[in-house]
């Protein structure tokens, strides 16, 4: 029997086999995984490749770390691209150890996770690929195309064992960076080392408050000095802690003054506790949704009353408490029927007045069928990532797909229609990359990233060749002005440091 190792291995020779056949026809080459993108960044029109099966993960020894590292090797895990957040999960929970943060459900896979920036709303903890140490790439057919990257001032692993997968290594936080968040055009990934840490649990609190307290709270995220408390989370001097977790959800279409939050609140692992599953496991029901979508194509004026009525089933229950892992608490996506969702990045101090604009856009032009939500992201280190402000606040607009009628707006048209209103009040704003949006309108990745954009395409270039930045290419890419390669790059921009 083969090792994993060496099955590893045989599967890198098989990508590079299938670049250089699409490479010798002229033709794009991308990957994909869960299908979970809403946007197009995972099309190619040429040839793809469907990567759910390549799972293996390996575990990081004591041996395998770099001299200089401040990593345990305890909490780091090789994993091949494949593998979904619930697989990884899995594999940490056997060894006593958790992901750091997840996305609100499981089943993305890694390499399509980092590539378009999964993130959940651990405050202090970032988006998935914060939590990601080294990106082993194959970036062309050749030999020497099969690169492992680590940032320079933060090794993890000795270069033994990026030998053992062939590669050659690369340690530079620029590149690095660059490479975290690549919207799948950085080549192949094909595998990644993942930070975790000792197993916790997540105390889930539901409430509804007062919706200025829940604004404020966001603006600031100033849990000690509120009057808002939970009973059981404050410290010695009565303050309220800081949770791991906040969640703010809005119904566009009432306003009632309240508005319903999720707070979670980090916990010591103890094996005994009650199943979380009776509390989380909510659905919406396949037949309300499809009931919805035709009604409101004839009657839109009926889509606020329906939210209404759908609220008990789309809102989690006020009052409802659970405990349990991050992998049992982020748990299976309930809905699988025709979704959208469009998610903003704005800074924290311009959430409300976002919030406002966006749902004033709603009931003006609108109604569309879904719900807001707000959520929270630590600043990211990659270069396009979309958590660039010092805390970021995400606002979600997620709800069933429709389509443009006579009396109902569309969702392109609405999609473009954000970004104008954002722009006219002045307020800067990125855009999740595997959600639903305008992404042909005019300079919109240099109206979010400016500078930002030209460095990740100078690493890029840098990386690629010509040949292979165009086989990594997609419309995506070429939409948004991504896919050109950048000539005037100093030589030594992605040396090993």
């Amino acid at each position: 029997m083969p090792s994993t190792v060496d099955c590893y291995n045989d599967a890198a020779l098989e990508m590079q086999r299938l670049i250089k056949e699409a490479l010798d026809n002229n033709h794009g080459f991308r990957a994909y995984g869960s299908r979970w993108s809403m946007s197009s960044i995972a099309h190619n029109k040429d040839r793809m490749h469907y990567n759910a099966y390549m799972n293996l993960s390996f575990p990081i020894l004591p041996q395998d770390m770099h001299s200089n590292t401040g990593y345990n090797s305890t909490n780091l895990y090789f994993f091949q691209c494949g593998n979904t957040v619930k697989e990884i999960s899995q594999v940490f929970e056997k060894n006593g150890k958790s992901l750091k943060v997840s996305g609100a459900s499981n089943g993305q896979t890694i390499a399509g996770c980092i590539s378009t920036g999964v993130h959940g709303s651990a405050l202090n903890e970032g988006s998935v690929q914060d939590h990601v140490v080294g990106i082993n790439l194959i970036i062309g057919p050749n030999p020497e195309d099969i690169v492992y990257l680590e940032r320079h001032t933060k090794p993890a692993l000795n270069n033994a064992f990026a030998h053992k997968f062939n590669a050659r290594v690369i340690r530079n936080d620029g590149l690095f960076n660059a490479a975290l968040v690549s919207l799948g055009s950085f080549g192949f990934i094909h595998g990644v080392v993942v930070e975790g840490e000792d197993l916790y649990l997540l105390k889930r609190y539901v409430r509804k408050i007062d919706k200025n307290v829940a604004l404020k709270l966001s603006e600031t995220m100033d849990f000690k000095n509120t009057d808002f408390k939970i009973e059981g989370e404050t410290d010695v001097n009565g303050k309220g802690n800081t949770p791991y977790h906040y969640k703010v959800f809005i119904n566009p279409y009432i306003d009632d003054g309240k508005y319903v939050v999720e707070l979670m609140y980090k916990k010591p692992y103890q094996s005994s506790y009650p199943d979380p599953f009776t509390t989380i496991d909510k659905s919406l029901y396949r037949d309300v949704i499809h009931l919805l979508i035709q009604i409101s194509r004839k009657f839109p004026k009926s889509i606020p009353w329906f939210i209404k009525k759908l609220q008990k089933q789309i809102l989690p229950d006020v009052n409802e408490e659970s405990l349990g892992t991050l992998y049992e608490t982020f748990w299976d996506a309930p809905y699988k029927g025709p979704a959208f969702a469009c998610s903003f990045g704005v800074d924290v101090k311009d959430c409300a007045r976002t919030l406002e604009v966006l749902v004033d856009l709603t009931k003006k032009e609108g109604p569309i069928p879904g719900i807001y939500a707000m959520r929270f992201i630590k600043k990211s280190e990659a270069t396009l990532s979309f958590a660039k402000f010092s805390t970021t606040c995400m606002i979600e607009i997620d709800g069933v797909l429709w389509k443009k009628s006579k009396k109902l707006i569309g969702l392109e048209e609405f999609s473009k229609r954000m970004i104008e209103v954002l722009q006219q009040n002045n307020i800067p704003f990125t855009i999740h990359w595997g959600k639903n949006s305008s992404w042909d309108f005019p300079d919109l990745v240099a109206c979010m990233y400016g500078d930002k954009a030209k460095e990740w395409k100078s690493y890029r270039s840098a990386l690629l060749s010509k040949e292979m930045q165009t086989l990594f290419s997609n419309d995506f890419l070429e939409h948004i002005g991504l896919s050109e390669n950048e000539s005037d790059i100093p030589e030594d921009l992605i040396v090993s440091l």
